[in-house]
């Protein structure tokens, strides 16, 4: 094996230059031009080094080696958030790619979508067939509303065969990716071994109070929705330490007040708010205290409290023989410089643990920054994440 760092970072350049916008961020959105070109980039790469490219009729795009297997998967995704950073998914493809001009026994693909444009993994779904022609149909733009069957239309891709995973093709699915987070720079540690992904439980919470005049009502008649839902966040503040684990993390993401005037007391307040951690007890009790908090404002407030789930994923934990191999990895290439940790994001592993054993590789993000233009990780830190993965599937494949 004669694994080509350079090279590698010679390819996540190239793909940086496809979509930048001022000196370091990369816009490109899941279909617009500047995708469809990083796909077909990758396919014509893919072929290059042997493999069998398609781009299927939702956009993911696979190369499969030709040879007699046994293969692992490996790869991420292509497109990235508006006016974002360049490693992120980026980083999985390039390295993907850099295993199979090593001439290792891995199919590589990135995975449409990942990044949310038109939906929650449509592409990752569509390859372990749980995203079907109904899915296809509703699924619309989260930005314009465009429905995703005309986005197909558009770049050439509605009517294609959609792929299936061949699942007893691989021993598993790798990814590499950034950490997007500042615990390996924090701990001086340069590679991170994902012992799994979070789950997800998305609420609306609702508050309902009374549109009003903002000087003709006095306070004791007031019920001001937008004050009783900052009473709430801050109740959740204050309760949820008390239940959340070490990993924990609770973020409110959007604050929607009606009519949302200046001269006007709210009548509605809508908060949409999320939690994530590894462990399923956990995340049962920090939903069982956001419905006491909940039910206590409703004993307190002048407003009314509801709760609206607006979308739960599962923790996915990542394959023990997996992770070993990349301990092991690690141990041998950087002893004393890595640690294993879950992934606080979500990615497509999440969807493919549905199918096949999956383990993930993390390298340090400067910062701990992600989804912003500055997002960025030291060449040797690439190179190093490279190297990891490529032994650690090496070891995976002697298994």
């Amino acid at each position: 094996m004669t694994l080509d760092t350079e090279r590698f970072l010679q390819d996540l350049d190239t793909l940086r230059q496809i979509g930048r916008f001022n000196d370091t961020g990369v816009h490109r959105p899941t279909f617009s031009d500047d995708d469809m070109e990083t796909r077909r980039w990758l396919a014509r790469e893919m072929e290059a080094v042997g493999l069998e490219a398609t781009i299927d009729g939702i956009g993911n795009v696979l190369g499969r080696n030709p040879g007699p297997g046994p293969f692992v998967l490996v790869g991420s995704h292509l497109e990235t958030q508006n006016y974002a950073g360049w490693l992120d998914g980026a980083l999985g493809v390039a390295a993907a790619l850099a295993l199979a001009r090593a001439g290792m026994a891995v199919d590589v693909c990135a995975y449409c979508d990942e990044e949310g444009h038109f939906g929650d993994f449509i592409g990752s779904r569509s390859l372990i067939g749980e995203f079907d022609d109904n899915d296809m149909d509703a699924a619309r733009n989260r930005h314009d509303g465009s429905p995703l069957r005309d986005a197909l239309r558009r770049v050439g891709l509605d009517g294609l065969p959609r792929l299936r995973l061949d699942q007893a093709r691989y021993k598993g699915a790798f990814e590499m990716h950034i950490e997007q987070g500042t615990q390996l720079e924090r701990a001086g540690e340069r590679i991170g071994v994902v012992t799994g992904i979070v789950g997800i439980r998305q609420w609306k919470i609702i508050v309902e109070g009374k549109q009003d005049h903002t000087g003709g009502t006095t306070m004791v008649e007031r019920k001001d929705a937008g004050l009783s839902a900052v009473r709430v966040l801050a109740a959740i503040d204050t309760e949820f330490p008390r239940v959340c684990g070490p990993r924990s993390v609770w973020t409110t993401g959007k604050i929607a007040l009606e009519p949302n005037s200046p001269q006007i007391i709210p009548g509605r307040a809508e908060l949409y708010f999320s939690f994530r951690d590894l462990d399923p007890d956990i995340l049962d009790a920090m939903e069982k205290c956001l419905r006491a908090i909940c039910q206590e404002a409703n004993r307190r407030e002048r407003c009314t409290v509801s709760l609206q789930a607006i979308g739960h994923s599962l923790p996915s934990p990542c394959d023990s023989t997996m992770q070993a191999a990349l301990r092991e990895a690690a141990d041998e290439l950087c002893p004393g410089k890595w640690q294993s940790m879950p992934s606080g994001a979500i990615h497509d592993s999440q969807i493919l643990a549905r199918a096949l054993p999956v383990g993930m590789l993390f390298v340090p993000s400067i910062d701990g920054i992600s989804h912003h233009y500055r997002e960025d990780t030291a060449p040797d830190d690439l190179r190093l994440g490279l190297k990891v993965l490529a032994r650690g599937v090496e070891l995976l494949l002697a298994r």
